[in-house]
């Protein structure tokens, strides 16, 4: 009887040794996670450039009165303008906001060790229009010797609304997911306007004061390239970026 006992007990432990054995390897060949994205061969990249034209009239802009802040002021030796609007003496758009919209998603981008910067200096955020990836820094400064108050106003992201004061230390943030734009404004001083692209790769430029852009670092590849701008609408358009060459994308908005 003890040796019947003895045998049964021996048994039963030998089928849980083989059924735990038999688990530990299934779980062992478990598919592994894939990875993030495929790494950028840096030495087959290209590039886009082009332009942002303008048809139509070129608006007059309205003049922005500062006086309810002397601090203000005092930055601007002559009238400023809004820049919402704003068109280049050579018929072309500053501020707007170019970047690949499509295409990159198998790539995967190291998200920059340096921040994005918005400063306020003379009661103006410089630069009007920027771009930041997701998951990277937003460093807001001021270099005015008056009070600010950002309000960051996503429809996809955190909004966040935040007191400055002179000399305080920058406020840091950070978006988790892209979107196309984030306006920004100043409570303390409404005619302060800001517009941020978040976006999940590099890809991107704002045009300059002869309405140009240049993007860098572009895999080869077939993209559709968008142009967003505060006043005149946006516009996409398909691109391909053969390997180590500049492609050449102009835009005509009205």
């Amino acid at each position: 009887m003890k040796a019947t006992f003895v045998c049964t007990a021996v048994l039963t432990l030998m089928l849980l040794l083989s059924g735990c054995s038999s688990n530990k390897s299934a779980n062992s060949e478990a598919p592994a996670a894939q990875p993030p994205g495929v790494a950028v061969d840096q030495a087959t990249v290209g590039s886009i450039t082009g332009k942002v034209a303008f048809t139509g009239e070129k608006p007059k802009l309205p003049e922005i009165h500062m006086d309810q802040d002397p601090v203000c002021m005092q930055k601007h030796k002559s009238a400023v303008d809004v820049q919402d609007g704003a068109v280049n003496d050579n018929g072309t758009l500053p501020y707007a906001f170019v970047y690949v919209k499509q295409g990159a998603e198998k790539y995967a981008f190291p998200i920059p060790s340096q921040p994005a910067t918005i400063d306020q200096d003379g009661c103006m955020y410089k630069p009007h229009v920027l771009g930041i990836m997701v998951g990277q820094d937003l460093h807001v400064v001021t270099s005015d010797n008056t009070t600010h108050n950002i309000h960051a106003m996503p429809k996809i992201n955190e909004e966040w609304d935040e007191s400055q004061p002179p000399g305080a230390a920058p406020i840091d943030k950070k978006f988790t997911k892209p979107e196309i734009m984030v306006p920004v404004k100043c409570n303390q001083h409404p005619w302060m306007r800001a517009y941020i692209g978040v976006t999940s790769n590099p890809l991107f430029s704002v045009t300059n004061d002869q309405g140009t852009f240049t993007i860098n670092g572009v895999p080869p590849g077939d993209y559709t390239l968008a142009v967003w701008t505060s006043n005149y609408g946006t516009e996409e358009q398909k691109v391909t970026v053969a390997p180590k060459q500049s492609t050449t994308a102009d835009f005509t908005l009205k």
